[in-house]
């Protein structure tokens, strides 16, 4: 994934639904033939997933790579930590809407339906599932909050750590909506994108040229220690948490609010728990949804939150490559924070050639930052109900 940053690669694809109604033409969805689904939950155990929806199973899979990453193959963390100190945060916007709509349509032709299905359409399942595969007995939680799902799962799993209630949190989001319902459920709020043509314009945020996001699918889930625990096991911190805050709208359910305090606060106070200031980000990561009046109202914040430095700073949305991943767009944009902060290497904004004078901040256009030695970045997410969170990031070279 991080390679088709570097590459300047997206991976979208022109579907075409049978309903007329729907206007969105470009979606970022993951292969799922019968044989890649096969292939992609082959290290998941069977009994987990014959009870968890795509998004579960997503949800599951992303939390066994980052297990894997952080403590080896086939090794669990309550090898090292007391399962009553690990615990999993994860969460999604709709969960299993898909296999609901599944469910509804074979219970009206049948009468019957999937034998699991009020565990499929189970939101916490995913979370239930993962505590089950690894034995946690700690912290659980699932969060559901849009767009902001992922930001706060991670958030909240630093807090929980630093209350001293874990020393080990697994925290992301995951989404799955590719059924013609669920797309037209979002298409008709005219919240994706309306490009009919050129895949390349499909997603361009802060560009005049915008008119909707491509709408993803996909999970992001981390592996977050308690500093001296990991290192005392012998583990290789990749970054650090050191600021998160969330501040919501209450005002709309679905459209940006004009009042862009909450927002810039939620950045204030990540910054202000951070014990840095705008001065020192080296790279913020937006929202940049690539709609009308998210990508300006963001704008808006950044500069009432950061003053001045909100034009030196650089800023881009990875969502130009990703399209938009709903519950897990905080989460993989927190990856990519640290790999930004890792690789020296801020990525560009993509398709960005018709710049928005209403958005004039320095937001990457086309082109990647390199060798700019960034020590610290704002990952920043907005979400449906007015959600605002924040996340500050630390490479470990600081």
């Amino acid at each position: 994934s991080w390679n088709s940053v570097v590459g300047k690669r997206h991976n979208f694809s022109r579907i075409t639904y049978d309903n007329p109604l729907i206007k969105s033409r470009f979606f970022s969805f993951l292969d799922n033939t019968a044989e890649q689904q096969k292939k992609r939950y082959a290290a998941l155990p069977k009994p987990l997933t014959r009870a968890l929806s795509r998004c579960g199973k997503n949800a599951l899979e992303a939390s066994r790579q980052a297990y894997e990453q952080a403590f080896g193959c086939q090794v669990k963390p309550t090898e090292f930590y007391s399962p009553y100190q690990c615990g999993v945060i994860l969460g999604s916007g709709w969960g299993g809407l898909d296999e609901s709509i599944e469910s509804v349509e074979q219970y009206s032709r049948h009468k019957l339906a999937h034998p699991m299905n009020n565990l499929i359409t189970m939101p916490s399942s995913m979370t239930a599932a993962c505590s089950i595969m690894y034995g946690i007995k700690g912290y659980q939680s699932t969060i559901m909050a849009a767009c902001t799902t992922g930001t706060m799962a991670i958030g909240d799993a630093w807090e929980v750590i630093r209350s001293g209630r874990a020393e080990c949190m697994l925290a992301g989001g995951s989404e799955s909506l590719t059924q013609e319902f669920s797309v037209w459920s979002i298409d008709v709020l005219n919240a994706l994108s309306k490009e009919q043509e050129d895949v390349n314009q499909a997603s361009c945020p802060f560009s005049r040229d915008r008119s909707g996001f491509v709408l993803a699918e996909g999970a992001a889930v981390v592996c977050l220690e308690e500093y001296q625990s990991a290192l005392a096991r012998g583990a290789t911190p990749l970054a650090e948490i050191i600021g998160y805050a969330h501040y919501a709208d209450a005002e709309n359910f679905t459209r940006a609010s004009e009042n862009i305090e909450p927002r810039a606060l939620s950045i204030n106070k990540a910054l202000e728990q951070a014990g840095i200031n705008a001065r020192d980000l080296g790279y913020i990561n937006a929202h940049g949804t690539s709609t009308t009046l998210n990508d300006h109202h963001e704008t808006l914040a950044l500069k009432a939150a950061l003053g001045q430095y909100a034009y030196r700073i650089p800023i881009s949305s990875t969502k130009s490559y990703t399209g938009h991943l709903i519950a897990a767009a905080g989460s993989y944009e927190t990856i990519i924070c640290v790999q930004a902060l890792q690789n020296d290497c801020l990525p560009a904004t993509l398709n960005l050639r018709n710049p928005d004078s209403a958005c004039d901040l320095n937001y990457l256009p086309n082109e990647h930052l390199l060798h700019s030695n960034p020590v610290y970045a704002l990952n920043t997410s907005a979400g449906f109900g007015g959600h605002n969170a924040a996340l500050v990031i630390a490479g470990m070279e600081r």
